[in-house]
């Protein structure tokens, strides 16, 4: 093991080494216990309060029965899918950003989110389907949009501002296309679609934790096995290609990982707005550290979300707020100032 100031490298057993920056180790652990603090206490909020260490001890096997129904059944699924969703969005921002090269390169901003929405909009209103053939409408039109906008931006290579504008011009398409589905719909259509529309943790199940913990477990360890190819790809494709990297092919794996967490955590909890654009430039001001920080933005993703949920619940008196509202209203103010800060930088 050689340690210097900044960095600590561990020799494991075949010859394999890992670089760990200090920084972005405690930052790492930082928000992973943070993600456990406010999962405990997510869990223990509600009509009927339960304390955080008897939260513990009923997620340990030791709760009252009473305790051991409310916690496992009804609010731990939602807490699941609020770390999973909140996890999936922040990892596939920072694919996109480290990508494009650009910190408006958010699945918000580039039109996967409002294909998951065309989709499971269409399964609504046209096929009148039930949850399980929404989430899998959702899945199939965020996937979809994600490919037309990588083939409509490629061009001898995926440049990240021309990725940014197909993107943009994307969603104005998809926007156009939601409106159309919704003046389209009867009432209860209409209702259930503006219901979905929202983003809301609400009635979550463990149906909705499965399919996105798989999803999660397969796609999490792919794209980090490649985040050392994308921190060489942000020096440019040149440079990226001198040191031995597959640049579209690398790209090309990369964005499909990003686009199916995007639409899987659209298809469990709606879509979900500004978590993707926001927990990337978080955390890369909270480590300090180049590159995409994949893992500290998925971390990041998940307290994001989980501060989100607490807020829609507790923050507005009697009134419980979808948890999409919320992360609009935040986002929202969030952009702004990353615009202004841009702007100031020179960047746009």
């Amino acid at each position: 093991m050689t340690v210097t100031a900044k960095t600590r490298r561990l020799d494991l057993p075949g010859g394999i080494s890992l670089r760990v920056e200090r920084r972005a180790l405690g930052a790492g652990v930082l928000l992973a216990v943070a993600a456990f603090a406010l999962a405990v206490l997510l869990i223990g909020t509600g009509d009927f309060q339960i304390a955080p260490w008897d939260v513990v001890q009923t997620l340990l096997g030791n709760g009252s029965p009473a305790n051991d129904f409310i916690v496992n059944d009804l609010r731990l699924p939602r807490v699941l899918v609020a770390l999973l969703v909140g996890a999936a969005l922040g990892m596939a921002g920072a694919v996109f950003q480290s990508v494009s090269r650009n910190p408006l390169g958010s699945p918000d901003l580039l039109g996967f989110g409002y294909g998951s929405v065309v989709g499971a909009l269409v399964v609504i209103i046209l096929f009148k389907g039930g949850a399980t053939e929404v989430a899998v409408g959702a899945l199939v039109g965020g996937v979809l949009a994600g490919i037309a906008v990588y083939l409509l931006a490629y061009k001898r290579g995926i440049h990240g501002y021309r990725l940014v504008l197909v993107g943009i011009g994307a969603s104005a398409m998809l926007i156009a296309v939601i409106q159309y589905l919704i003046t389209k719909a009867q009432m209860v259509e209409a209702t259930r679609a503006m219901v979905w529309l929202t983003g809301s943790l609400a009635g979550r199940d463990w149906a909705q934790v499965w399919p996105l913990l798989g999803v999660c477990a397969v796609l999490f360890p792919l794209i980090l096995t490649q985040g050392r190819a994308l921190r060489m790809m942000e020096m440019g494709d040149d440079a990226a290609y001198a040191l031995g990297v597959r640049v579209e092919r690398t790209r090309l794996l990369l964005m499909l990982g990003a686009i199916l967490l995007t639409t899987a955590a659209s298809a469990a909890a709606g879509p979900i707005n500004f978590v993707a654009l926001a927990a990337p430039q978080l955390v890369r001001r909270l480590t300090r550290s180049p590159g995409a920080n994949l893992l500290s933005a998925a971390l990041m993703g998940s307290v994001l979300l989980l501060v989100s949920d607490w807020a829609s619940q507790r923050a507005f008196g009697a009134d419980q707020l979808p948890v999409g509202v919320v992360t609009g209203l935040v986002g929202g103010v969030y952009l702004l100032w990353l615009l202004v800060t841009e702007r100031k930088a020179g960047r746009i």
